[in-house]
């Protein structure tokens, strides 16, 4: 279910209400996934959290429109949504794709001094970490499902739905060319806490992967390791929850 708020605009989604002192957690979800991804992330923290989903363009209320091109474009875009919204400052959620998105987010909203109070990177190696990706060149519609298979994260009911599939793989394909494409300014780095989660066992971001993203930030830095793959955080979300409210609670998220 989305919800669309009245003080929502057409990037951010808001699911359950929070006291206005309750520190914003802005969430970015991963390739092919839609605001609905960070549901039960909202539902965990609420109202403790004011947790705001990101909603990218081509999927749910928003699948007529051309899926974003690069994380640039889509950084940019959300940037300046949350610039121009009122109140405290935000922190930052990114898993996978999201978590490069939410880097370079944090970058232009301290390049117009509204630095977050913490950015956490899930299941996404550092900047300066590449891989030849599935994006690199064009996927068939078999590599891409294949690939979502690989990963898990995506329903069976969904892989095995014929209609859904053929809605779902050009979101996931677009997604897949702006996740591999995805290059960090050398030397590229935030001056806000930094908090990495990734699985022990994700084919996409080994431990070293993750930890690298030491060097991306001037300010803390810790890193959780988690048992799972690459969606650890759904078999794990009260791990990643308890880890986000650890970094909230000094700043009155929590």
């Amino acid at each position: 279910m989305v919800i669309r708020s009245e003080d929502d605009d057409l990037w951010i989604r808001r699911f359950h209400p929070s006291p206005d002192g309750a520190v914003p957690l802005v969430c970015f979800p991963h390739a092919g996934g839609s605001a609905s991804a960070y549901f039960a992330f909202s539902e965990s923290l609420s109202p403790s959290v004011q947790v705001l989903a990101v909603q990218y363009p081509g999927r749910q209320d928003r699948r007529w429109e051309a899926p974003g091109r690069t994380v640039a474009e889509l950084a940019d875009a959300v940037t300046a949504a949350l610039a121009d919204r009122p109140g405290r400052p935000v922190a930052l959620f990114g898993h996978s794709m999201g978590g490069a998105i939410a880097f370079e987010v944090a970058r232009r909203l301290e390049a117009r001094d509204r630095a977050p109070v913490a950015l956490f990177v899930s299941g996404r190696r550092a900047p300066s970490r590449h891989r030849e990706a599935l994006g690199a060149e064009p996927p068939t519609d078999e590599e891409i499902v294949a690939e979502l298979k690989r990963l898990g994260g995506t329903d069976a009911a969904v892989l095995g739905d014929a209609a859904l599939m053929r809605m779902l793989l050009p979101v996931v394909r677009a997604d897949y060319r702006v996740a591999g494409s995805y290059r960090g300014e050398p030397g590229a780095a935030v001056g806000c806490p930094l908090t990495v989660l990734v699985g022990d066992r994700d084919p996409e971001t080994t431990i070293e992967e993750a930890g690298a993203w030491r060097a991306h930030t001037t300010g803390a830095f810790g890193m959780r390791v988690c048992p799972g793959g690459h969606f650890f955080i759904e078999a794990n979300r009260p791990e990643a929850i308890d880890v986000i409210a650890d970094v909230l609670l000094p700043v009155g998220g929590v």
